[in-house]
């Protein structure tokens, strides 16, 4: 009789949850040498019967950097703890960092979770560490992971010789934001999910003052990617997102990888882009709308999306750049007049004149159109200016009488199409896209003023340059 009593004192109704005093524990002691930090939490039992905790664990890749103590038991999973009605129970967590472990080991941000299983119900309690020397952008103690860079129209140079680290979203207004050459920032990945609801961590967001300047050399280049650097590892950041109406931006010699989409630009904002590699990113490696860019001297490779995609008309010219775009169906470079209001267009078409230059470049892919061109609007209205010289292209049904069927004699200028069986690049599978010795792009060039070198920087030819981003070097 008293063991069913007390029994009967248990909630066993799986909607009475635990509550905590935070849902995420931050480890934010700046690291020097082997460091071990412990933090503590409470977890309360708002009922009015007991509450029984079937299980309390590690889980996560990076639990092995962490320990547990709940009100006096250690280990790594702790079971069958209860909470008196109305009360609350101490979890501290200790976290041991070595620094000097390379990061394939320690990775910059080590992230576990305390699992609670209760009523087989399970509720987390996030960790977070810093595991490496590094400038960590916006920290810890930043609601929501938000940080909102103002200089009053100045500058902010991020020049420490120790990496950046973006952990969370950062919005840049009234400031120019300076990478000089050799700078690296690592942005955190991942999904968020707070008051500002369920959205993709590591955004570099650009208000309407808000400028970026990357400033690398073909030597020290600068480098944006992901957090993540084990091998075989890609993580996934949001990505830069160029606001409407801001700019002007610069990225030179920037080696960007492992977002979800490379650069954004926004409506009226405005950028150029010069010896720069976009890489392995889940949608567009360059996706304007409505925007005015210049973009020469770049690789585009491994992009889920577009390489690069023009939409709802702008400014752009394009000279001497490498877009491969295989393993997809997307073009590696799309252009047009229009923006839809709904995923359908049912709503019908906004449209804007798009002027573009696509010269000296490469794009190919695996899909038969790396080319493609939309024009929303009625014939002779003069939204679509787009002049090309001296391409590589892969095109088939955009040539076809009902599209472009004067495409290489009105558009596409002294252009080459890349047939099957063509030599061009060093080793795809490599991702090399160096020339090779017999590449159909060599020699193929326009002279353009004021283009003298490649993306490495070797100079071209003055008379017949290669086409693409390289310079072949005999």
């Amino acid at each position: 009789m008293l063991s069913s009593c007390y029994e009967e004192k248990f909630t066993t109704d799986p909607g009475d949850t635990l509550t905590f005093s935070t849902d995420t524990v931050s480890f934010d002691t700046v690291l020097t040498e082997i460091s071990t930090v412990t933090r503590y939490f409470k977890v309360y039992n708002p009922h009015d019967l007991f509450i029984r905790i079937n299980e309390i664990k590690l889980t996560g890749a990076n639990a092995s950097f962490f320990h547990l103590n709940v009100d006096g038991t250690t280990g790594d999973i702790i079971r069958d703890v209860q909470i008196n009605p109305n009360d609350s129970i101490y979890v501290f967590v200790e976290a041991t960092i070595d620094p000097d472990l390379p990061v394939s080991l320690s990775p910059f941000i080590i992230e576990s979770d305390v699992s609670f299983t209760t009523n087989e119900q399970e509720q987390k309690v996030k960790l977070v560490a810093w595991g490496q020397n590094a400038n960590y952008i916006p920290g810890p103690d930043v609601n929501n992971k938000v940080l909102i860079l103002s200089c009053d129209l100045g500058n902010e140079t991020w020049d420490d010789p120790k990496p950046y680290v973006l952990y969370g979203t950062l919005l840049i207004d009234s400031c120019t934001l300076i990478l000089p050459a050799g700078t690296r920032l690592y942005v955190h990945g991942g999904i968020a999910n707070n008051e500002l609801g369920i959205y993709n961590q590591g955004l570099i967001y650009t208000l309407p003052h808000g400028h970026i300047m990357v400033e690398g050399t073909a030597d020290r280049p600068v480098i944006i990617r992901d957090d993540r650097l084990e091998p075989d590892y890609g993580g996934a950041w949001a990505g830069i997102r160029l606001g409407p109406e801001s700019g002007p931006h610069s990225f030179s010699h920037l080696q960007l990888k492992n977002a979800l989409i490379g650069i954004v630009a926004d409506s009226a904002s405005t950028v150029s882009i010069d010896h720069s590699i976009i890489a392995f990113t889940d949608g567009a490696g360059f996706f304007a709308r409505h925007a005015t860019a210049q973009i020469s001297n770049s690789l585009f490779y491994e992009n889920g999306g577009q390489a690069i995609a023009l939409t709802y008309g702008g400014n752009y010219e394009v000279n001497y750049c490498t877009l491969s775009n295989y393993g997809n169906t997307a073009e590696a470079l799309s252009m047009n007049d229009f923006y839809c209001t709904d995923p359908l267009c049912s709503g019908g078409a906004l449209l804007n004149k798009l002027t573009a230059r696509i010269n000296n470049s490469i794009m190919v892919g695996s899909s038969t159109d790396e080319l493609w061109i939309n024009d929303a609007g009625t014939p002779g209205d003069g939204l679509l200016d787009i002049l090309m010289h001296n391409n590589i292209v892969i095109v088939d049904d955009l040539v076809k009488n009902d599209k472009y069927p004067q495409f290489f004699s009105t558009i596409c200028l002294d252009c080459f199409e890349y047939m099957p069986g063509d030599t061009l690049f060093e080793d795809l599978q490599k991702d090399d896209y160096h020339l090779d010795s017999l590449s159909i792009a060599e020699q193929k060039g326009i002279p353009l003023p004021g283009f003298t070198d490649d993306l490495e920087g070797n100079l071209r030819d003055a008379l017949m340059p290669d086409i693409g981003c390289y310079e072949r070097k005999d």
